[in-house]
């Protein structure tokens, strides 16, 4: 028999739960599945300094789960589990999750979060949280007056570059291709940067360090006669080679952007299919913040309120 329920609320982190403290508050008894990754990116996040009241600042998973215990103090009920198919046009809408059991909701919210994407070297691994990040904004801090490199040579790789140049003493670009791929003004701005060093035609073989990175082995034109192999010295390694949405099982029926985020309503968390909400990173290629994110959970809980009382 399929369970039905008045609120389900898709994936965790900072969107997810706070959507499960407000739908929790407001009696909506919502169900909330966590997902492969409980507590969503910012649980590989060591310590986070600009999250609003926590001035000593706060590991990632500390603050992943006191959301959780904020949620299950009002009443959410949240589980371990995966959706792995969605029909989200059905009234109600009807969820599978982990291949077997199906959920039916008169509501959903989305908040499956968006994944950085890695060069795929062991390293970035072996060193993650100790000196290997996807976040400038939120990691950028931590290597005032230090050396560190960013790779990527696009819009948000420039934007990162410059961000860091404001904390770092140094900061190199590592780029694939002979040309940025940012828009004109970026390029401009990163080229004229004096503490913005760009390393054209250059790929990561691999990071090395004791206790955290203390540099990267890099390969300039590989595969070419005149290949050169020679390290850098860093503190750390940003990667800014774009972000994947987590949408792939919502992929045929909600209206997503070309790279695969949620599209919304401007200003609301509503998507094109009704009783279908959207919060957090999944539908934010811009800011990608724990605190953007929590907003956008507040505002699909009370979207979700509103349209269960107009259909009453």
């Amino acid at each position: 028999m399929n369970e039905k329920v008045c609120c389900l609320i898709i994936g965790s982190g900072p969107a997810g739960y706070t959507a499960a403290i407000y739908a929790s508050r407001a009696n909506l008894n919502p169900v909330l599945y966590e997902g492969i990754q409980p507590g969503g990116q910012l649980t590989t996040t060591t310590d986070i300094e600009n999250f609003p009241g926590y001035p000593d600042g706060v590991t990632g998973t500390e603050l992943m789960e006191n959301l959780k215990k904020q949620a299950t103090r009002f009443g959410a009920d949240i589980r371990t589990g995966t959706v792995t198919a969605a029909d989200l046009k059905s009234t109600p809408k009807r969820i599978t999750i982990d291949g077997e059991k199906v959920v039916e909701a008169d509501t959903v919210i989305i908040s499956t979060g968006a994944s950085a994407k890695y060069l795929g070297l062991p390293d970035e691994t072996k060193y993650a949280g100790m000196g290997v990040s996807a976040c400038a904004t939120c990691d950028g801090f931590f290597y005032r007056k230090k050396v560190v490199a960013v790779v990527g040579g696009g819009d948000t790789a420039c934007e990162e570059a410059i961000y860091l140049a404001n904390l770092a003493s140094k900061v190199y670009m590592i780029v694939r291709k002979p040309f940025l791929r940012a828009s004109k003004v970026m390029q401009d701005r990163v080229m004229t940067n004096e503490k913005i060093e760009v390393l054209f035609e250059c790929n990561t073989l691999g990071l090395f360090g004791e206790n955290g990175v203390e540099g990267a082995h890099l390969v300039r034109r590989q595969g070419e006669a005149d290949e050169e192999k020679f390290d850098i010295a860093i503190d750390g390694f940003f990667l800014a080679i774009g972000h994947q949405p987590n949408t792939g099982v919502f992929s045929e029926q909600l209206e997503l952007d070309e790279v695969g985020y949620i599209k919304t309503i401007p200003g609301t968390p509503k998507t094109n299919i009704e009783g279908v909400f959207a919060a957090g990173d999944v539908a934010d290629p811009v800011y990608r913040q724990a605190i953007t994110a929590a907003g956008t959970g507040c505002q699909a809980a009370i979207e979700v309120e509103r349209y269960l009382l107009e259909r009453k």
